[in-house]
Parts: structure tokens; sequence; C-alpha cells
């Protein structure tokens, strides 16, 4: 009788630590599972223009999009450097390994969410130009990955086509075209064109500041829409300003800037 009392007693002291041991199994499993949905690669399908829309887009000049990289298109830190915008344990989408001054130093960059499906349709739209205050050797390599091999950003322009005033680099866009009727700017800081008052500008949140609003690290987030599907193709933004015609203050207007 002792030893079937034992025995039971075995068994269920058997069975009490498979079953925590499967349910700790199972945690890690579930959590491992989200983290690879969560950061999976978004895949879309692109579509052509309409023989409509290309028609439009035929019948007025082609206009300049002037993107932004740090903050608008990317976030990135070195080294060294943890940033608050980004989750703890959140990958990078790619590495880049530079030299700056002789030393070594390794960029962790981030993209913000469903960049490529954008840059992929408004290159239909617009021709695409880069223009940031960033070193060459960093934005460069950056565009590089950003464009990967679709020769869409193929115009650049980086700190030595800025002006330093005050301690900050305010770009020139003559440099871009001297008609500035035709160019559109996407930037996080309006404040790198204040030498261009009229240019039409929309103003992409920085991670600072949609990570102030939504959560810390929310700009990362591969889950909804997007900052930049939402606001600049869904509400019309692009859209409209690629065959609109008025002249830079009205742009302005209709991109949310003072009148």
């Amino acid at each position: 009788m002792l030893k079937t009392r034992q025995c039971l007693l075995g068994i269920r002291t058997f069975l009490g630590v498979t079953s925590r041991l499967w349910g700790f199994i199972m945690y890690i499993l579930r959590k491992h599972l989200r983290t690879i949905i969560q950061y999976q690669t978004v895949r879309y399908d692109t579509l052509p223009l309409s023989p409509i829309s290309r028609n439009r887009l035929n019948a007025v000049k082609r206009k300049i999009l002037v993107l932004d990289l740090d903050e608008t298109l990317i976030h990135s830190h070195h080294d060294g450097v943890l940033r608050p915008t980004v989750r703890p344990g959140t990958p990078p989408d790619f590495i880049l390994k530079v030299v700056i001054d002789k030393h070594p130093v390794r960029f962790f960059v981030h993209k913000r969410p469903h960049v490529d499906f954008f840059l992929e349709v408004v290159s239909q739209w617009y021709e695409l130009v880069v223009f940031t205050a960033s070193m060459e050797i960093y934005g460069s390599a950056v565009a590089d990955k950003l464009d990967n091999n679709r020769n869409i950003l193929k115009r650049r322009y980086y700190r030595q086509h800025c002006t330093l005033d005050l301690g900050s680099y305010i770009k020139d866009l003559s440099v871009v075209h001297d008609d500035l009727s035709s160019i559109v700017i996407l930037d996080n800081s309006p404040g790198a064109y204040r030498s261009h008052p009229g240019s039409p500008l929309m103003s992409a949140p920085s991670s600072v500041e949609t990570s102030t609003s939504t959560g810390s690290g929310d700009w990362l987030n591969r889950e909804g829409q997007g900052l930049l599907t939402s606001p600049f193709l869904s509400a019309g933004f692009l859209p409209a300003l690629r065959t609109h015609t008025d002249n830079p203050p009205a742009l302005w207007r209709a991109s949310g800037g003072a009148s």
C-alpha cells in the first residue's frame, strides 16, 4: 500500500513538473512567434499608373520631390548610442559600416514603416531627389540601401551642399532646380528650408515627435498603415500636388503650412 502511494505521488510530481515545463516552452515559442510576425517584411503589389493618370502627368511638367533621410525616411543610431525612440531588442533593417575621421563606425538603421512601397509609388509621379544634411559617406550608403538598385534615387545632395547658419545646416534648393515652383519638399525639419519660405513643404513627423504622441517606439511599428503611406498617399497630398499648377504659396497652404 505504501509503495502504491509513493508511486502515485511520484507520478503526480512528474506530471506537475512536466506540465510547468511544457507551459514554459509554449510561452517561449509564442513570444518568439510574436517577434517573428512583428518584424516580418511587408510585401505589396505595386500597380502601374492608369492611362488617365499617365496622360495627366504627361500634360504637366514633372515635379521634383525632395526627400530628407534621417527622421523622415529612416531612423538610425551608431555604436554606443541608444535612442529612447527605439524599443530595446528592435532589430535594425540594415547595418552600415563607414569610416569617419579614420574611425570605423557602425550605424544601425531602421526604415520608416512602408518606406519601400512609398518610394515605389511616388517615383512614378515625381523625379525623386535626396537632400540630407548628413555627411556624404553616410548619406550615400543609406540612399543606396533605400534605392535597392531601382535607380529612383539617382540625384543626391549632402552636407557640402548646405549652408551653415547659426549652428544649423540650411538646404539650398537652388542646387536642385532654378524653378522653385516645381519643387515639393518632404522633411521632418522645416527650419532646414527657412531660406525658401514660399516652397511647398510637408513636414513628416519625426521619431521623437511620434514617440511623444503615440508611445515610445511607435514610429518603428510595422503594424498598421504607417506614417508615410497614411498622410501623404491616402490623404491625397502627394497625389494632388503631382499635377498642381498653382503658385508655391498656394501649395504651401494646401500642405498645411501658414499662409
